[in-house]
């Protein structure tokens, strides 16, 4: 029978190295063969002194030259010829098994093993390569964490605000994750990452992404740790938090070894370094650590990450992901370019944290029951038919039930910009009864489009009102967001906020997911305009998060709509015209599909603000006149007036 995976298990002893290449399911076997060999210890030493100095020749994009590239592939060579018997390496060069767990004591760390060289390729491009580590360090016992079918994801990008490309690493893995939800929630945190709120949230997730500083302590190996805004999340915070919780399944610590911007070496200990950090992990619990050996190029440690995590998704072992991705920086950039080299795996190669869903056991007997496609249909039909009969019959006499077909010729004319005929026909409902709250806020809408701030506010009020007396709390939430974006348009940030405040306490204490994600973009722009987007960015993901999870809703797909839009304005805030293009585009998808023309106003003006930025005038000028032409078709008083000023 052909074993999943092979266990190459190295031990030092005396002045040699025992070794058995095996697989996995011979690894209870009575009886196993070793061999053995007896490198000089020293010449090791060299020659992985030898590979440290290689990879400080790389330049800015890692690129190592040809001639040091050269010189890389016979220290693995020698590496390879010096280290392994002539049997297990007849094995390893023969064999059809793609997993290799790498099995070696904790004296054997330092060497650089995914870099053998068998004279065609490296180690860990033949392999799906994850180490093992024997240790005489006593163990207390852990409890490593349950499959879920739902993975949590926490993203924890730049926590010292220095690293820009850090921030970026992390919102292209939470926006490559959009198309997984069913796979996966994330929780993505930027600024004021301090040591409480990791210890605090650490242990509620099944994967947990670092992207930023990790310092190491010579004097005191406990000190190493990831650097916070508030100081460091040591291995000793590690193994204390290991003794009693249940840590995540994988960590991936994308971090440079200093918290120095400047610090670009690889030092003679960079191996002993990168396992400091995960064997403190390891000892606490959790089953997988990757972790970088030195600074990696932003491109590469985003590409990287991006096709590891991409490969994960798919359902590949964390092994083979983690070769894959390697193999995608070699095509991309040449195997010269040495990111591909810089990543280590801690833990089995063979483990595949997404698993597919399972199938439905009862799929047989359910085709049974509905053997008859017409039938079913009708039944549908005619169950929706009876439920909207009922609807009616309770809701509509409370209303009157002319008022309904009012308010939907209302907000047709809204949205044909028929400004006069929407007032006029939502004012004749409520005066005929001032119960059917929806026809103040779309009144509150239209004064704000035509300009009339003062009747704006007064019908939201109207609304708050209304809704107090019909005791109906989703509406008076509602009402408490408009009110604050109202006095938000008009500058007035205090009292904007106070109603925020009480729509998102209100939303929250009634469990009303769409208010709360509602109130949350707004408060995402009120952040903007006081400069913190990093709390911006926090309240846009959580609205983000709940419209996604609810988009089948008409109400939460246009909320997610304005979410993406909202993300475009903060990443072109913060200069990154690649992401916000992506987001805005992502909006004008959704507002496309809603068929709403005010929205897709404001996206071409912002869309013509990054061509403006980035000097593409005639560009600009172009959307910017695209954006007035639906606004004077809207009759969008005062965005004509900017949209004038803009394409004067």
């Amino acid at each position: 029978m052909i074993a999943e995976s092979w266990v190459l298990e190295i031990l030092k002893h005396d002045d040699g190295l025992k070794m058995s290449l095996y697989g996995r399911a011979d690894a209870a076997s009575t009886l196993r063969h070793f061999s053995q060999s007896r490198p000089s210890f020293d010449e090791i030493h060299r020659v992985c002194e030898e590979v440290t100095l290689l990879l400080n020749k790389c330049g800015k994009q890692g690129l190592l030259a040809h001639d040091s590239f050269k010189e890389l592939l016979k220290c693995g060579k020698l590496l390879w010829d010096i280290l392994l018997t002539p049997q297990v390496k007849t094995k390893l060069k023969s064999s059809r098994i793609p997993d290799l767990v790498l099995s070696i004591d904790e004296e054997l760390v330092d060497i650089p093993w995914e870099l053998l060289y068998d004279g065609g390729s490296f180690l860990c491009l033949n392999y799906n390569l994850g180490r093992l580590v024997r240790t005489k360090r006593e163990m207390a016992p852990v409890e490593y964490r349950g499959y879920s079918s739902v993975l949590k994801m926490l993203i924890l990008a730049n926590p010292t605000d220095d690293l820009r490309g850090a921030y970026l690493e992390g919102i292209n893995i939470r926006n490559q994750f959009d198309r997984k939800r069913e796979n996966v929630r994330i929780d993505f945190k930027s600024t004021s990452i301090d040591r409480l709120y990791v210890k605090k949230n650490l242990c509620d997730y099944d994967v947990v992404h670092f992207a930023g500083h990790c310092e190491f302590d010579r004097e005191d190996p406990f000190e190493t740790g990831w650097v916070l805004s508030d100081g460091k999340f040591t291995t000793q915070d590690i193994l204390n938090m290991g003794t009693d919780s249940t840590l995540p399944s994988l960590i991936f610590s994308n971090a440079c070894h200093s918290a120095d911007a400047g610090a670009q070496l690889v030092e003679d200990d960079y191996q002993e370094k990168s396992f400091s950090l995960a064997s403190a992990f390891l000892f606490s619990g959790v089953r997988h650590y990757i972790g970088s050996i030195r600074r990696v190029e932003d491109a590469s440690s985003l590409g990287f990450a991006k096709e590891l995590y991409a490969q994960l998704i798919s359902g590949k072992s964390v092994g083979e992901s983690m070769r894959l991705a390697r193999l995608k920086l070699i095509k991309e950039q040449g195997v010269n370019a040495l990111p591909w080299a810089s990543y280590l795996l801690y833990g089995d190669p063979n483990f595949v944290l997404f698993k597919g869903k399972a199938k439905m056991p009862a799929a047989r007997k359910v085709k049974s029951i509905f053997k008859n496609k017409k039938l079913v249909s009708w039944g549908a039909g005619s169950f929706a038919a009876i439920c909207l009969s009922v609807f009616l019959y309770m809701w509509l006499p409370s209303v009157n039930p002319s008022a309904y077909f009012m308010y939907s010729k209302a907000r047709s004319s809204f949205l044909t910009g028929a400004n006069d005929q929407a007032l006029i026909t939502a004012k004749a409902i409520i005066a005929k009864n001032p119960n059917f709250l929806d026809a103040y806020p779309l009144i509150g809408d239209t004064y704000q489009r035509l300009g009339d701030k003062e009747n704006a506010l007064k019908y939201y009020f109207d609304y708050m009102r209304a809704s107090e007396k019909r005791k109906d709390t989703l509406s008076l939430t509602a009402a408490y967001v408009g009110i604050g974006w109202v006095y938000y348009l008009q500058g007035d940030y205090d009292k904007a906020f106070k109603f925020y405040d009480r729509a998102l306490n209100l939303s929250r204490k009634n469990g009303d997911k769409l208010n709360e994600a509602d109130v949350l973009g707004k408060l995402a722009l009120w952040q903007m305009d006081k400069n913190d987007y990093g709390l911006a960015l926090e309240y846009l993901t959580k609205s983000s998060e709940i419209n996604r999870a609810h988009q089948n809703v008409w109400r939460h797909k246009y909320n997610l709509a304005c979410d993406y839009f909202n993300l475009g304005y903060l990443f072109t805030e913060k200069e990154d015209y690649q992401t916000a293009r992506e987001f805005y585009d992502k909006s004008f998808k959704l507002f496309v599909s809603l068929k709403l023309r005010y929205e897709l106003s404001d996206y071409y003006f912002n869309i013509g603000e990054i061509y403006s930025f980035q000097k593409e005038y005639q560009k600009a000028l172009d959307c910017y006149k695209k954006g007035l032409d639906i606004d004077e078709s809207l009759g969008h008083k005062p965005n004509i007036a900017g949209r004038k000023r803009s394409t004067a």
